[in-house]
């Protein structure tokens, strides 16, 4: 089992922070999230490079007495070059669907996706709304950039074989805004 964990709320909305941590209800949340995944056999923790989902996956880490590992492919979804505003620029690409993405997404996505092929059963991954978007909707085979709205510290459950992977289950869902 492949656990895709979406971080905590942060403290910050993307106007306003480029990389925030958590705020207090998303320390709430990892702390949860951390109780019930000691639950399962995890045996391996991955992290988006982003402080906000570090801060998530290291209350499971210490949890579970587990090192977290550091993994750019499940990072948060890159902003071209060429872009002056990311929340208006990230609303319309998540409206849409992933053929009309610049090739600098499309490449985070195919790289996200081999990475998380590659896993060893039972890794959490402590990652973001559009990776987990971008995984569920490729093996939904859905064009869609949004497929679903995974809620904070939600957790999105996969199968895979080393090469195949398969949706077990979409994690909670909410209605969430771009800041």
């Amino acid at each position: 089992m492949i656990y895709l964990i979406r971080h905590g709320q942060a403290a910050a909305g993307w106007g306003e922070h480029p990389d925030p941590g958590l705020s207090e209800d998303g320390r709430m949340q990892a702390k949860t999230v951390a109780e019930w995944l000691a639950t399962e056999p995890v045996n391996t923790a991955i992290s988006s490079p982003m402080a906000r989902c570090q801060e998530t996956g290291r209350f499971f880490a210490e949890r579970a007495g587990l090192s977290l590992e550091v993994e750019p492919a499940v990072t948060e979804i890159p902003t071209p070059g060429d872009v002056s505003d990311r929340v208006t620029w990230l609303r319309g690409l998540m409206s849409g669907e992933w053929e009309a993405a610049p090739a600098l997404v499309k490449d985070w996505r195919a790289s996200l996706l081999e990475t998380l092929a590659r896993l060893p059963d039972q890794t959490a991954v402590f990652t973001h709304f559009v990776a987990i978007n971008a995984i569920v909707s490729h093996l939904e085979k859905s064009p869609s950039v949004t497929v679903f709205r995974p809620n904070y510290c939600s957790v999105t459950k996969l199968e895979t074989d080393g090469s195949n992977m398969r949706l077990i289950e979409r994690g909670q869902s909410f209605e969430t805004k771009v800041l």
